[in-house]
């Protein structure tokens, strides 16, 4: 399907990669991994077209379609995400307009003789067909489902774009691309702005996506629930290997250290010959021997090994001082922006040295919470910090905050103590910043790079509780497991926001899930919370189907209740089939009507009757999918 063979890529004289080869096929899921800077957004947009190698050649399978996940969008104000989620079916709404057109010039028109009425209706059986193969029937609840799986509610699908952020927007533009059925699929870090829930959803979607799938991510458990490839860029090379990342990395460890012991043992054998030849030119009856053994040595073929790239940070949280046993107390806060309510009656104590992880869907009020914790936003209700805190924020958009105009080295030290100013060389080239790179513009740095240097300025200033809003994106992943190293070591207090499965393993005591503007505790790391959740999930679906169970103490239910929710539940399910089998049963009847009118237009188009019984019908359609969706609806609150 895609071919690559030597490509090769420089930026100013250096190269980036350098005769890259390898192939991708139907089926391939490949995670495309390495450093920030590697070069892995520079190859998928090589693969999507948006830039040219140096050199080499790019071969792809005839008409195969290419869709591309880019960290920059930009919607056409003025839709909806219905409107725009639509968009993926081009090719599908021009047909639409062309039937609904060609459909009112029949029933409009009384030149039922003429030969230009006979090719509306020839027009109109191939648009029909043609509308029927691209899945014209089927586009409106395939697009409900996936922005459904996305997180997005039924309410949401009538809003305009323009009112969602930036991390609700990438969502919609992926929702169009998983609508498109490309061939080829190329994701750059498409789970940056999504939670947890929504990241389980699309792995499900992409496990069985049947074209090719390559993705750019930080998120190692993700990576290795989706992918069966990885190819790994790392100091101008490829490195290809049909496992998913955490196995490759064991396969790629073996593979060094054999070639280790093999480039090991040949050494031997050419320093034993080496020193033949060196013994034999000394005398002149050997002097021969010593050319043979010199040509043979000419010929030897040196084993080399691959290089890795090991530089990581080198980072540590000091604490400033021991504060009080409570470090935060929060008590009824609530939050709304204009009618909107974002937290209720929020509630909860923070002891000195506890390992807190917020989790739950974006727009839950996870960095709104934070955001009052450091007084950022106003609020009702009251947050009070303990004795000697000294809170230190990673915002989510920590990076956006520096200033893109000075240096590193003036944005340390612009932010140093008397006490710490001296340091700052030292603090940037432990987070990877050494001689001249000090010296360049905050705004020529990767995405990677400026979350880097955030962290490294967040050291400046004392802390004993680390507040952290999302602080691995774009980090790459030995940057994420050296940052993650670090906060488990750290002896403070930490409040931690990530949809990062892999990161959150082993790093938090208790989890918070915000949802419906409220919070539940879960005592236990983000593992358990997963395990609850899925068992809630579980309980549910039974609810739904099995008998009602005798209520806990803390419900206020009662059975009788239960009993007349399970009946009428059963009676809009058994309602939900009529529908249903109405609608299957009205579009075989339109189907038979498109044929008949291509078969024998000369009969019908001087039919009145039979024009006015197919707009019925085709009214009664539209009508049953409108009282489906109440229906659904219902059924689904």
């Amino acid at each position: 399907m895609l071919n690559i063979h030597n490509l090769s890529v420089s930026f100013g004289g250096t190269y980036l990669f350098e005769e890259v080869t390898f192939r991708l096929g139907a089926g391939d899921r490949v995670g495309l991994v390495g450093k920030n800077g590697a070069g892995k957004s520079t190859m998928l947009k090589i693969l999507s077209g948006d830039i040219q190698p140096d050199s080499g050649t790019i071969a792809f399978e005839k008409d195969a379609r290419i869709g591309f996940l880019r960290q920059d969008i930009d919607f056409i104000p003025g839709r909806t995400v219905l409107d725009e989620a639509y968009q993926a079916f081009v090719e599908i709404k021009s047909l639409e307009a062309k039937i609904e057109d060609i459909n009112h010039q029949l029933v409009t028109r009384t030149d039922y003789e003429s030969e230009a009425y006979s090719k509306l209706i020839e027009d109109l059986s191939d648009y029909t067909h043609h509308y029927d193969i691209l899945g014209g029937y089927n586009y409106v609840g395939n697009t409900e489902r996936i922005l459904l799986g996305l997180g997005f509610k039924r309410e949401d699908f009538d809003k305009l774009t323009d009112t969602f952020s930036g991390g609700w927007r990438m969502r919609i533009e992926l929702a169009k691309l998983l609508l498109q059925s490309n061939d080829i699929l190329l994701l750059d870090e498409p789970t940056n702005h999504l939670d947890i829930e929504s990241i389980i959803w699309l792995e499900s979607f992409l496990k069985t996506y049947p074209g090719v799938v390559v993705i750019v991510s930080h998120d190692k458990m993700f990576l290795d629930n989706v992918t069966n490839r990885t190819i790994e860029i790392s100091l101008g090379k490829a490195y290809d290997f049909a496992k998913p990342y955490s196995q490759y990395l064991v396969l790629r460890e073996e593979i060094r250290e054999k070639q280790l012991a093999t480039q090991k043992n040949q050494q031997k054998s050419i320093e034993h010959t080496e020193k033949l030849i060196e013994k034999f030119r000394a005398k002149a009856s050997k002097a021969s021997m010593a050319q043979s053994l010199i040509k043979k040595l000419d010929k030897v073929e040196r084993i080399e090994v691959d290089e890795d790239d090991n530089s990581v940070m080198n980072i540590s949280f000091p604490v400033s001082q021991t504060p009080g046993r409570v470090v935060v107390e929060a008590e009824h806060v609530t939050k709304k922006y204009g009618d909107k309510l974002i937290l209720k009656d929020i509630s909860l104590l923070v002891e000195r040295g506890s390992k807190i992880a917020f989790v739950g869907q974006n727009g839950q009020g996870k960095s709104t919470f934070m955001k009052a914790l450091v007084e950022e936003i106003d609020y009702t209700g009251t947050i009070k910090l303990g004795h000697n805190v000294q809170l230190g924020y990673f915002a989510q958009n920590q990076a956006e905050h520096l200033d893109g105009e000075i240096t590193l080295l003036e944005t340390m030290e612009n932010a140093a103590t008397d006490t710490n100013r001296s340091k700052v060389r030292d603090m940037l080239g432990a987070f990877l910043f050494r001689g001249d790179d000090v010296e360049k513009k905050v705004k020529v740095l990767s995405g990677g790079e400026r979350n880097r240097l955030a962290l490294c300025k967040l050291l400046l200033q004392p802390i004993n509780v680390l507040v952290m809003d999302e602080p691995t994106n774009h980090l790459d992943i030995k940057s994420k497991n050296v940052l993650k190293a670090a906060l488990q070591k750290y002896q403070g207090t930490l409040l931690l926001v990530s949809h990062d499965r892999d990161f959150l393993q082993g790093m938090s005591n208790i989890v918070y899930e915000f949802k419906d503007h409220v919070i539940r505790e879960y005592l236990g790391d983000i593992n358990f919370f997963l395990e609850q959740r899925n068992m809630q999930n579980m309980r549910e679906v039974e609810k739904k189907t099995a008998a009602p169970a005798q209520p806990a103490k803390q419900e206020k239910a009662k059975p009788q209740q239960s009993f007349e929710d399970q009946k009428k539940n059963k009676t809009l399910q058994n309602r939900l089939s009529k529908i249903e089998s109405q609608i299957q049963q009205l579009e075989s009847e339109i189907q038979k009507d498109d044929r008949a009118l291509a078969e024998h237009p000369e009969k019908l188009m001087s039919d009145a009757s039979f024009f006015s019984a197919y707009e019925n019908k085709k009214k009664a359609l539209d009508d049953l999918m409108l009282e489906w969706e109440q229906v659904q609806e219902e059924l689904e609150s």
